[in-house]
């Protein structure tokens, strides 16, 4: 009976320990912080569908209080939310060195894949693979990955051209889902500019590339688990080496990649791609850096006259999350974009004129000069990720111990320590009427060359910010435009009988989903095609 009830002590004060006490960190510092359960912490609203992702960004956002930071928990982890736009530029810029890391994606040696890619590496791990990646991404190479994102774009758009006239559905909108639509063009367009495989996936569903786009992506219950389980217990899973990828994934990243070096060092293939400047990097080849980063963004670039030391599994590894990016985010883009273009038609109309106005002045022949100037365009795509941002929140991790000094007179200094975590929730400052009058209103006029001065800076962060803000969000958004100046010119985007509307987040998703999909019509303006 004694060694009974000891054996429950023991176990009763590890419980309060480990799952009670961490959920007092933040009011033991005096911040303001959520109500969170043992153990869950905040995240059981979203674990246990309680509320959807943005429900859930939301709740950490105004459930901390009304200073400029907040606390809440991920799991038992304290996470410091950040909500002013000053202490953001601050920690994301002026005192980026203390903030160097993510924390959500752990390095390991028994995940490389996932350990390696540029999001998750560390220190100087980091910013020498992300030198050796910025190139590209610059003007030159953007434009010569346009010409690939071209012809993916008019191959999309032939095709339902093409389908619209063979159903005899010209006067008829054709019924999509689009997430799922979008994310063949995305895998299209990765596959062409990374990889240098040309797939195509609208004539081809059932290609590998696609496929297993849907597989890396796919956010189940128990990926999800797996997910976590590397964030809060990284020694646990090490050893029981549970992984993020599984081995078919890890096998299909590898064996194309290397399948992709060794039949370019044969032939002598040149492609502008991410693949050609590792493989380069690898051989010591010098690169030059175009166009210069402004000063918030730069970071300190690596001589790579002398050879980097990258392996194959290195390059798959970069291969990987770039493809990832591009399936996912760029996909999610599109499907919001194609969304609030069907529910404002007047927005629409403007676009599509504009699109007409710049069709008429290439001559018939879209360029990438074109492209770039196309000033509605922008501003429409601007408005859809401050609405539907494709990272509703970032984090970093301290690197080095750091103190927020006060600013108001109920602050006081807060100490953070090596190891804390700090959040942005980009989604709800882009959503706070306080930044965004009526933010629920799509208005691309907010973007506009009279307007945007108005927007205070660091408060408009679909990309993150700083030295670590996406590296391929140049892509992103090129590809896109590239898409929807095709498709515009040729189709309306139409609510059809299945659509939802108004559109609701999904709470089955650990990600941004909509309920029920997004199905709209793509209706042909070719009269009598």
């Amino acid at each position: 009976m004694i060694l009974l009830l000891f054996g429950i002590a023991i176990i009763a004060t590890l419980f309060y320990y480990y799952c009670i006490k961490p959920m007092s960190y933040w009011k033991n510092l005096g911040v303001q912080q959520t109500e969170p359960i043992w153990f869950f912490g905040d995240s059981w609203r979203n674990i246990l569908r309680y509320q959807n992702v943005l429900e859930l960004i939301d709740y950490l956002y105004y459930g901390s209080g009304n200073g400029r930071y907040g606390g809440c928990y991920t799991f038992t982890t304290p996470t410091l939310i950040i909500k002013d736009p000053e202490l953001t530029k601050q920690i994301l810029v002026k005192d980026f060195d203390h903030f160097v890391d993510h924390y959500l994606f752990q390095g390991s040696d028994y995940d490389p894949l996932w350990g390696k890619n540029l999001i998750a590496l560390k220190g100087e791990k980091w910013r020498e693979m992300r030198s050796i990646l910025s190139p590209c991404f610059t003007s030159s190479k953007m434009k010569a990955m346009f010409k690939l994102m071209l012809d993916c774009a008019e191959r999309f758009t032939e095709y339902f051209l093409s389908l619209s006239v063979a159903e005899q559905t010209e006067n008829q909108a054709i019924p999509l889902e689009m997430k799922e639509t979008f994310t063949r063009y995305a895998t299209d367009v990765v596959a062409s500019t990374a990889f240098g495989v040309e797939v195509d996936s609208l004539n081809e569903p059932n290609n590998s590339f696609y496929l297993m786009g849907r597989r890396v992506t796919s956010f189940g219950f128990w990926k999800a688990m797996r997910f976590f389980m590397n964030i809060l217990l990284p020694k646990v899973c090490a050893i029981f080496r549970i992984r993020f990828l599984d081995d078919e994934t890890m096998s299909f990243f590898i064996g194309v990649v290397e399948e992709t070096i060794k039949v370019r060092e044969e032939k002598g293939i040149v492609r502008p791609d991410m693949i050609h400047l590792m493989m380069e990097a690898r051989k010591g080849k010098p690169k030059v850096e175009e166009g210069a980063a402004d000063d918030e963004t730069s970071i300190s670039h690596v001589d790579v006259k002398t050879p980097v030391n990258i392996t194959n599994m290195d390059i798959a590894a970069q291969a990987m999350i770039f493809f990832f990016g591009g399936f996912e985010t760029s996909s999610n883009l599109m499907s919001f974009l194609a969304y609030e273009l069907a529910a404002d038609s007047d927005v629409q109309s403007k676009l599509r004129t504009e699109i007409e106005d710049t069709w008429n002045e290439c001559n018939g022949k879209l360029t990438y000069e074109a492209l770039l100037k196309m000033k509605y365009l922008d501003m429409v795509i601007s408005e859809t990720l401050r609405k539907w941002p494709v990272n509703l929140a970032t984090d970093r991790l301290c690197t080095k111990p750091y103190t927020i000094e006060p600013a108001h007179p109920n602050e006081k200094p807060l100490h953070l320590k090596k190891g804390s975590y700090v959040s942005f929730p980009t989604y709800s400052i882009q959503h706070d009427p306080k930044y965004f009058p009526d933010p629920d209103k799509f208005d691309p006029e907010r973007f506009s060359s009279e307007n945007a001065h108005k927007i205070v800076p660091y408060t408009y962060l679909p990309f993150g910010g700083g030295p670590r803000v996406c590296i391929g969000n140049r892509f992103a958004l090129l590809e896109t435009k590239t898409l929807f100046f095709y498709l515009l010119k040729s189709f309306e985007i139409v609510f059809i009988e299945k659509s939802c509307v108004p559109l609701v987040i999904s709470k089955k998703d650990f990600n941004l989903v909509m309920q029920g999909g997004n199905w709209l019509g793509f209706k042909s303006l070719k009269k009598g095609a």
